[in-house]
């Protein structure tokens, strides 16, 4: 009777924590727009406090979301990209990179051109993640029916369904491991309201930065003459100096809309994290540092600037727009590669970022010269020109260098060629810094430096500064998280050594000492990636074996190993009572062959490790959800008999108690 008991509280348990979550509900239909061209639209409404990610959010973040349409050889051709509507934007603190993702619903429409007049359908796969506090992989799958106007009643997609696979109309929501995790934060996402806010404050102060370079500043009181000159009454030059303000403002934005519209704003997201691109920006960057640090000017034509200013002399309205372009010319050697920067910055963003950002670089610009030509006698309080402007452009340029090798090291990445690991790149960083800090104390120079005889007390506390970031960039060639620029080296695990040069796991174990087919993991615990090999080597030692169904971005899971296993007491029972078994649901290599399958559960084509682990927690534990742990015995069974999985919690004296009492009835 006993028996019996146990045996139905462990169902409810099973039936109340585990399930198949399905947050997004799809609809789609197709659009007809000639007689060869057609739109094929697809709408999902997502529930409450879900988001799903965009197909362009940064790269080295979540995983996107990803579109494919499957007979398209010799039936039809893509028009364009695919575009989607409703996206916004959120900083993710753990992968430090801004994430593009959806809340409430998603639209995409896709244009296709018809080649094979006897085409009937098109068939499209969504492969997607969806992530609340626990993230789950979906793919969904339709079937647009060509050359008719459809409603979604006739080919809408059902939704997961456990019991029941339509495999033959190919309408039915898979769960599948392939495109995975890339969860972002435990609550809703960061609303895109500040992201760009962030945007508009950094481009503000790259602004207040061009304002103090040699190319700019000393313009400030020969405009303030002209207007003071050139206006008959006070309110008269008040106005000018308004306009001249609006002027400067009105050209930056719309370079700012001229390259969004140019490029797209998807398009521009898109490039952003192509490794192509981050190269491009990369070098780009080395360039414009360059021309700061003094090895050569970035000027437009002296024409242009000539005839600008022969329009500027024509007076009135027109003459103070023409000034406006007069100084954006002129002072392009020093603002140029900030606003390049600007821009390549706010392409990652996306949407109407760069507009933004043009924004608040051209306030900053402009708001002096509108003040100090309203207000001429405030001009008395102004420092005088001198060497310290191209201190200033010096300074902006060793940014400019430091700010290149993020671009590169998002390249190194994505290509996973480990060129740019960790230690490198602060390494790098090091070098940089500490040579600004030189430079700031005076024992090094640049071509264009005026002689220095003493030092002011700004520039001796920048320096002071600078050299403390320097000295608190060192510890982390040895394993220090560096949680200030968290955002800009590469991961912890991206590097030379899991622990750091010259360091070691808190167990010296070491890697020539690992049992077969294992592998430091997180804080130096000894982690098998696939199940076989770590329940035999479980056997062998006579321990239980904890599940980790994992992956690779997935944000609550680094969480948990970061906040919640490096905590003693977990740490020690990871390290000395279990074998950790970490599947990463989102691993995309392909299986062999002859281990690829159908899912009896789901009816999805198992291809690649990541799909195996997922079809493996989903048939045996009935659910979908990352991070998942289960407590096992050799046999596979589950030890925690009231709770038998547990996921995100970051509770350690919860999270312990469950490990403790499955490990007591190991025992």
């Amino acid at each position: 009777m006993k028996k019996i008991l146990s045996i139905i509280v462990a169902f409810i348990a099973i039936a109340t924590q585990a399930q198949i979550l399905e947050p997004v509900k799809w609809t789609h239909k197709t659009e007809k727009k000639s007689d060869t061209n057609f739109i094929l639209v697809f709408d999902a409404k997502i529930e409450k406090d879900w988001h799903v990610y965009s197909q362009f959010t940064d790269d080295g973040g979540s995983l996107p979301l990803e579109l494919t349409f499957k007979n398209q050889k010799g039936n039809f051709t893509l028009v364009g990209k695919t575009k989607e509507r409703g996206t916004k934007t959120g900083f993710n603190d753990v992968f430090g990179v801004n994430e593009t993702f959806f809340e409430d619903k998603i639209h995409f429409e896709q244009e296709i051109k018809i080649t094979n007049p006897k085409l009937k359908n098109v068939e499209a796969v969504v492969d997607y993640q969806a992530c609340k506090a626990s993230c789950v992989n979906l793919v969904e799958k339709f079937k647009f029916v060509i050359p008719e106007i459809v409603t979604t009643a006739e080919v809408a997609p059902t939704n997961i369904d456990t019991t029941t696979v339509d495999t033959a109309t190919a309408t039915v929501a898979e769960v599948k491991a392939a495109p995975v995790p890339k969860v972002s934060k435990i609550a809703a996402p960061v609303k895109p309201t500040r992201g760009l806010f962030s945007i508009f404050f950094l481009a503000f102060l790259g602004g207040f930065a061009a304002l103090l370079t040699p190319c700019v500043f000393p313009m400030i009181p020969m405009t303030v003459s002209f207007f003071t000159k050139q206006s008959k009454t006070p309110a008269q030059g008040k106005r000018n100096a308004l306009l001249y303000g609006i002027s400067i403002i009105a050209i930056y934005v719309i370079l700012g809309l001229a390259v969004t519209g140019i490029f797209g704003a998807d398009a521009l997201n898109a490039l952003s994290t192509n490794v192509w691109f981050n190269i491009i920006f990369f070098l780009l960057l080395i360039v414009f540092a360059a021309s700061f640090l003094g090895a050569f000017e970035i000027m437009l034509p002296n024409s242009w600037a000539n005839k600008v200013d022969r329009q500027a002399d024509r007076g009135g309205i027109v003459g103070i727009l023409f000034m406006a372009l007069a100084l954006a010319i002129v002072s392009f050697s020093c603002t140029g590669p900030i606003v390049g920067t600007l821009l390549v910055e706010a392409a990652s963003h996306g949407g109407i970022a760069p507009i933004v950002g043009m924004l608040g670089f051209s306030s900053a610009l402009a708001l002096p010269f509108m003040l100090f030509a309203m207000f001429p006698s405030w001009l008395q309080s102004l420092p005088k020109s001198g060497g310290w402007l191209n201190t200033v452009k010096v300074f902006l340029g060793f940014l400019e260098l430091a700010l290149a090798f993020k671009f590169l090291s998002n390249a190194d990445l994505v290509l996973q060629l480990h060129l740019l690991e960790r230690e490198v790149f602060l390494a790098i960083w090091i070098a940089i810094f500490g040579t600004l800090a030189l430079y700031l104390f005076g024992k090094i120079s640049t071509p264009h430096d005026s002689p220095l005889t003493h030092i002011s007390v700004g520039r001796l506390l920048t320096g002071l500064l600078v050299l403390s970031f320097t000295i608190y960039m060192i510890p982390g060639l040895w394993g220090a998280p560096l949680k200030l620029i968290n955002a800009f080296p590469p991961p912890m695990e991206y590097s030379e050594s899991p622990f750091g040069v010259g360091g070691s796991s808190a167990s010296n174990t070491t890697t020539t000492a690992l049992p077969a087919g294992a592998k430091i993991g997180p804080h130096g615990i000894v982690v098998f990636d696939d199940y076989d090999k770590g329940l035999a080597y479980a056997k062998s030692v006579n321990k239980p074996i904890l599940l980790d169904f994992t992956g690779y971005a997935c944000v609550n899971c680094r969480k948990m190993e970061n906040n919640v296993w490096s905590e003693e007491p977990i740490l020690s029972i990871l390290k000395n009572e279990v074998v950790l078994i970490s599947l990463y649901v989102d691993d995309k290599r392909d299986l062999p062959k002859n281990e690829q399958f159908t899912s009896k559960t789901t009816g999805s084509a198992i291809e690649t490790v990541g799909d195996k682990w997922t079809d493996f927690m989903i048939s045996k534990y009935k659910t979908n959800t990352q991070p998942l742990y289960v407590l096992t015995d050799l046999k596979g069974n589950s030890l925690n008999i009231d709770k038998p999985t547990t996921s995100y919690d970051p509770d350690v004296s919860l999270y312990e108690k469950w490990l403790r009492a499955g490990i007591a009835n190991f025992k």
